[in-house]
Parts: C-alpha cells; sequence; structure tokens
C-alpha cells in the first residue's frame, strides 16, 4: 500500500522489518483465535499477523485505508473511532475471548486505555505500542516519578509488562518521541471493588502530588469519618496500587457523608 500519513489521525506507519518481526513473536498469533487490530495502517502487523491466523477483524478510522482492507481476503473491516467502537459486542459474537494489537494512535492513547478497561473480562490479552512515556507510566513501580493515576487504574485489572522499546527511525515519518511495546493480561481474579470510586479517590490522590496526601485524601477520608487505617503522611506515588484498592473497598463498605461525597466529586 502506498499512502501519504495523516496527522489529523495521529499516524505514524511502522517501516522497520526487524522490530515488526519482533512484535509478531510476541503476540504469537495462532489459527481460531479472535484478533483484533487497532489501527492497521499500511498492514506492517497486519499481513504477517495474517498470514499466522488467517483472520482476524481491523479496526480502521481513516476511510481511504479501510476501503482498502475491504478488498482483503481475511480482514474484516470496522470503520470507526476506535473510541466508539463496542469491543465486548465483538467478543460475544465471536464467541470467544479478544487479543486485541495495535500500533496506537499516541493522541488517543490514554482515552483509549480507559475504553478498553471496560472489556477487560472479555479479553485474554493486549500487544499495544504506544509512547515509550505512557508504558513507563503503565508498568511504574510506587516511589518513582512515573507512578500515577494512569498505573493505579490499569494495574489492579491487569499484569502489565514492558517489552522493548522502539525508536524513531522505525516509522515513516518518525514521531518526535520514543516508542515502546507493552503486553497487557487482565488479572483472572481481580479485586472485587467499585471502579468509579477507585478512579475518583484515586484523582484525588494525584490532584496535587507534590503534598502529602493528609492534604488531600486525609481530608476527604476524615470527612468521610474512615475509621480504618490508611498513612496519609506519604506522597500519591508511595502508596502501592494493593492499598489503593484495599482503600478504595473499606470506603465502599462503609456509609458515606454528604460532605465526603461532596468532596470525592469535587
Amino acid at each position: 500500500m502506498s499512502h501519504i500519513a495523516r496527522k489529523r489521525f495521529g499516524q505514524h506507519f511502522l517501516v522497520d522489518h526487524g522490530v515488526i518481526d519482533a512484535i509478531v513473536r510476541a503476540i504469537a498469533p495462532k489459527p481460531g483465535e479472535l484478533l483484533v487490530e487497532i489501527g492497521p495502517g499500511l498492514g506492517a502487523l497486519t499481513q504477517p499477523v495474517l498470514e499466522r491466523c488467517g483472520a482476524l477483524t481491523v479496526v480502521e478510522l481513516d476511510r481511504d485505508l479501510a476501503a482498502r482492507w475491504r478488498q482483503r481476503e481475511g480482514v474484516s473491516v470496522i470503520e470507526a473511532d476506535a473510541l466508539k467502537v463496542d469491543f465486548g459486542a465483538l467478543a460475544q459474537v465471536g464467541g470467544q475471548k479478544l487479543r486485541l494489537i495495535g500500533n496506537l494512535p499516541y493522541n488517543i492513547s490514554t482515552p483509549l486505555l480507559f475504553h478498553l478497561l471496560t472489556v477487560a473480562p472479555q479479553v485474554l490479552d493486549q500487544h499495544f505500542m504506544l509512547q515509550k512515556e505512557v508504558v513507563d507510566r503503565m508498568a511504574a513501580a510506587p516511589g518513582c516519578k512515573d507512578f500515577g493515576r494512569l498505573t493505579v487504574m490499569l494495574q489492579w485489572r491487569y499484569r502489565i509488562e514492558a517489552l522493548f522499546d522502539v525508536a524513531p527511525t522505525a516509522f515513516d515519518p518518525p514521531p518526535r518521541v520514543q516508542s515502546a511495546i507493552v503486553r497487557m493480561r487482565p488479572l483472572a481474579q481481580p479485586p472485587v471493588l467499585d471502579e468509579a470510586q477507585l478512579q475518583a479517590l484515586v484523582a484525588l490522590a494525584f490532584s496535587q502530588r507534590r503534598k502529602l496526601l493528609r492534604h488531600t485524601l486525609g481530608r476527604w477520608l476524615d470527612g468521610q469519618g474512615f475509621g480504618g487505617i490508611f498513612d496519609v503522611q506519604r506522597r500519591a506515588e508511595e502508596v502501592p496500587v494493593a492499598e489503593y484498592v484495599a482503600l478504595a473497598q473499606a470506603v465502599s463498605a462503609a456509609p458515606a457523608s454528604p460532605a465526603a461525597d461532596k468532596a470525592l466529586a469535587g
């Protein structure tokens, strides 16, 4: 395929065959699997994956590229914005869990990761090319500057592995940032919690990340009448994911006061 990259779609086409081979080996696609590629572009990943699995579904917003992929045997095309695609419905139609892959548009990567979080129970695994900075945040450990809201909201639900970095020279046109490959496997038995509660709680904790949590989360917990044990003499990035999860569970189990609800919403 020949195609001029469109900036409004965040298109950067992967052209390094060594990198492509490494990604396909990491994915290890097999016939009969329900593979869905987000943003196939010119087919750098699509072609070799298709050779190994025989059929896959692609989600492509660019109508010219979507039209070209419709002509390819074994490829089912969803011409749409990935942020609006019901991936859960794809799993139901296919009758098995999804394997999601793709060189994701960097301008929508974080919203897309949150969108996919809602269908994690119907996903076997995800292999994505993302901006390295985003992958570093996804896989971060407590205590480092990369540990943040995205870290907590993904690690409570997935096992995340940063596989390898990819230089800008592997793309045409080259992006201005380093890229990386990440593997995401949904946890078989994730903690049972109110996800909205966790998300709101974590957003509050990281709202002033340079301050100790007693200035943000601590005040809210006081208003909540929280009687449990939680060390607020720390900064948000120093609290492990498991502690945020446990706190969200404890708060959800306790009756909330109107003042606490208002503080959390604000």
